[in-house]
């Protein structure tokens, strides 16, 4: 399969026109310039989105532990763009959180053609601090415990790509040196001095940035200091117009530059109307866009990745930066640079095209369109 006359975004970071071939589902061959195949008559393609904290949509959420409610949840993503996600739990009891491990195995071990492809999990708590709990449940809050993590590991098949953690729990240092994923933090009051050494030990990433954590203080610069002053260090944001407010989103963008990944942090209420739903044992209500606990706490979101993605540019951060927020850099995270979340040889055939406003025309799933 061929395309040409398109523009695409490549990973330099930059539009190129010209097209490119397509074997088994992944690019074979980038071609800039004039080239042959089906015209996409100038249209914008990009990477497939890649959301790497996404709790669930449409009723339905990861930490249910049911596989056919992780199917719709991964149809609504690719029908929006999202084509490679990490479903992302709650905090649980330990036996719970088996039985919803196994429902991502599953889906990524017998993947449908229209479903968004399971990257990996995103295991957010149960270890994390009680004072900056936020929407996790404190009745299911626990100290690190790699015995744990690698049982659970173990059982999924080494599926869990990203586990959150608060670094100033007893026990964090050794656990983070421990796991074989990407360990951030999360949920934290953790101190500068604490965040560092968190980092210091393997740390390598921040889950939802400004949200459960303290604010970037002149004396006190808490876990973002830490992890701004550190290259390796990627950072979550949520671009919902409610988590974080537009300044604040520019102001990543520059404190973590081509290191912010975009995230949804969506729960089942996303693409649901307003009400009331469930999240791990407590009710969530949902009026206009907003998702809070009944103490007025904002819970996740209620909005997709791409509906962040267009906020993002709405705010004032250049398209191409938006983009690779919202593609290469969350594929970095989570050890897949070069597999999804690009157009190169090699890849996942998985890509989008837009128009110039950001609005969805198609979507391709390792080459086909859904």
């Amino acid at each position: 399969m061929r395309f040409r006359n398109g523009r695409l975004f490549l990973p330099d970071g930059q539009f190129h026109e010209g097209g490119f071939r397509i074997e088994n589902g992944r690019f074979a061959e980038i071609e800039l310039g004039a080239s042959e195949g089906e015209d996409l008559h100038g249209m914008l393609v990009i990477p497939g989105l890649v959301d790497i904290h996404h709790h669930g949509n449409s009723g339905k959420d990861f930490s249910d532990g049911d596989a056919a409610g992780l199917e719709v949840i991964a149809r609504y993503l690719a029908s929006r763009g999202v084509t490679s996600f990490c479903p992302t739990s709650m905090s649980l009891p330990f036996e719970t959180l088996k039985t919803v491990f196994a429902s991502a195995d599953a889906l990524k071990k017998r993947p449908k053609p229209d479903c968004a492809n399971v990257a990996g999990i995103h295991m957010e708590g149960p270890y994390v601090n009680p004072v900056k709990a936020g929407a996790q449940n404190p009745a299911y809050l626990r100290l690190p415990s790699a015995e744990e993590f690698h049982a659970l590991q173990t059982l999924c098949g080494d599926l869990v790509r990203i586990v959150s953690i608060a670094p100033e729990l007893e026990g964090a240092l050794a656990f983070t040196k421990s796991a074989n994923c990407t360990v951030s933090a999360t949920h934290t009051n953790a101190t500068y001095e604490e965040a560092s050494a968190f980092f210091d030990a393997g740390g390598r990433h921040i889950t939802h940035l400004y949200n459960a954590m303290p604010p970037l203080h002149h004396r006190s610069p808490g876990v973002i200091g830490a992890g701004m002053e550190r290259d390796f260090v990627t950072a979550e944001l949520i671009c919902d117009g409610y988590h974080v407010h537009p300044s604040s989103v520019r102001a990543a963008f520059r404190l973590f530059p081509n290191r912010i990944c975009l995230i949804s942090d969506a729960l089942r209420c996303c693409a649901m109307p307003n009400g009331a739903y469930e999240l791990s044992g407590q009710t969530v209500t949902v009026t206009d866009g907003v998702a809070r606990l009944r103490d007025g706490t904002i819970a996740g979101a209620a909005s997709d990745l791409l509906t962040d993605l267009q906020n993002a540019v709405s705010f004032g951060i250049p398209v191409e930066q938006a983009i690779l927020a919202a593609t290469a850099t969350p594929a970095k995270a989570i050890g897949l640079s070069g597999e999804i979340g690009c157009i190169a040889a090699g890849a996942r055939a998985d890509f989008l095209i837009m128009d110039d406003a950001l609005q969805l025309r198609t979507v391709y799933l390792q080459g086909a369109a859904i």
